[in-house]
């Protein structure tokens, strides 16, 4: 992962936040129509804050933008946050979800000092219910019928993991 640059804001935007579909099933804010070159894109870089720390996923391999990943939600107090993590449609299937999901836990648990990482998806989101889980991650409760994700109701999964339950990287 890396840091998110200024030239990676309207491919994100473009393959990600333009499909309205997808963009519904993985946000649970409403989606409007955004120009990508607009300070309103989710993906415009930000000023670092406390509340949210956001990265680009470069694949190593080939050094392309594989998607964005991002601790949300930064509670100081509690010292907990959300999980988030969104690929390229070319780089899904790849297991880099995996990766992400632990490259993410490093940063949260060993730099922030992070007590709780909490990630939130749709029941039927096997690809990162599977990550999730290998993750480490554990299953730890079902909402029924929380999410509107394009034209109807679905249920969340949500997963949690604690500091004294995460494996550091050797």
């Amino acid at each position: 992962m890396a840091v998110s640059l200024r030239h990676d804001a309207p491919v994100l935007h473009s393959e990600l936040y333009d499909d309205a579909a997808t963009r519904s099933r993985a946000d649970s804010r409403l989606w409007r129509p955004i120009s990508p070159g607009s300070g309103q894109s989710p993906y415009a870089v930000a000023e670092p804050s406390d509340e949210a720390a956001c990265f680009s996923v470069v694949e190593l391999g080939s050094q392309e933008l594989a998607g964005e990943a991002l601790l949300w939600g930064i509670d100081l107090h509690s010292r907990t946050a959300h999980v988030g993590v969104s690929l390229r449609p070319a780089f899904r299937g790849r297991g880099l979800g995996v990766d992400v999901l632990k490259a993410l836990c490093e940063y949260g648990f060993a730099v922030r000092g992070l007590q709780r990482l909490q990630l939130e998806t749709l029941t039927d989101n096997t690809p990162m219910i599977a990550a999730a889980t290998r993750a480490g991650f554990l299953r730890e409760v079902t909402l029924r019928h929380s999410a509107w994700a394009y034209g109807a109701y679905a249920d969340e999964a949500i997963f949690g993991l604690l500091a004294d339950d995460w494996t550091p990287r050797a």
